[in-house]
């Protein structure tokens, strides 16, 4: 990239206050501050970003190439804090005698209507976003899938079970719920309760069916 392909000031960022310096994360954040659930981060311009982080649009460049980078960015931090977060409520689960899949659930949309703009970000850019958005995307449900086979696994084996296909069983389960979450962005949160139930419910009806194949395999 030379200078010829930087953004030339505009009269509006002329008067616009400057930062000294800054960081990916302070572009990070001045990002997610743009979004919500009716706006894809895809849709936000370069521009708008470095306005809302106080810098010039060219200083832009000293931390991402261009807003495809920072929007993968994006993914791979919403991916990761919402990781955290469901692993917690496992382990909560653990120490109660609320049901895993219960809780999970209850958790994952208590973030949903949370505000929780990095949750906005994973639900759309995997269905509204470029290829690229919708690949990261993707490689953070594959995450997801893989810390949910290990408990799925380990879950089964305290009742003496086991699995048939249990990276199969976890991707159903994820691919659910995030296909949930996306319709849940959409509907009030008076429904909450109902869908909570019906994503519960589904997800046994997963676990159940893959512990029964495990004890009766289906003819190859």
């Amino acid at each position: 990239m030379t200078t010829h392909d930087l953004p030339l000031p505009t009269a509006d960022d002329a008067h616009t206050p400057r930062k000294a310096s800054i960081s990916r994360d302070d572009l990070l954040a001045a990002a997610l501050s743009l979004v919500g659930p009716h706006r894809s981060v895809s849709t936000l311009s370069l521009r708008e970003v470095a306005r809302e982080a106080g810098i010039a649009p060219n200083s832009f460049y000293r931390q991402f190439r261009d807003m495809d980078e920072l929007t993968v960015a994006l993914i791979d931090l919403a991916g990761r804090s919402l990781r955290t977060i469901i692993g917690q409520a496992r382990l909560r689960a653990a120490d109660s005698n609320r049901g895993v899949i219960r809780l999970s659930v209850e958790t994952f949309m208590e973030q949903l209507r949370a505000d929780d703009r990095l949750m906005h970000v994973l639900l759309r850019e995997g269905t509204a976003g470029t290829d690229a958005f919708k690949h990261a995307v993707d490689r953070e449900l594959g995450y997801f899938e893989d810390e949910l086979r290990v408990d799925l696994v380990r879950l089964a084996a305290l009742d003496g079970a086991s699995l048939y296909e249990p990276a199969l069983a976890a991707k159903a389960i994820t691919r659910l719920i995030f296909a949930m979450g996306g319709t849940a962005m959409d509907l009030p949160a008076e429904k909450d309760p109902e869908l909570i139930e019906q994503m519960s419910q589904m997800i046994r009806m997963i676990i159940t069916g893959s512990r029964a194949l495990a004890r009766h395999p289906p003819n190859t």
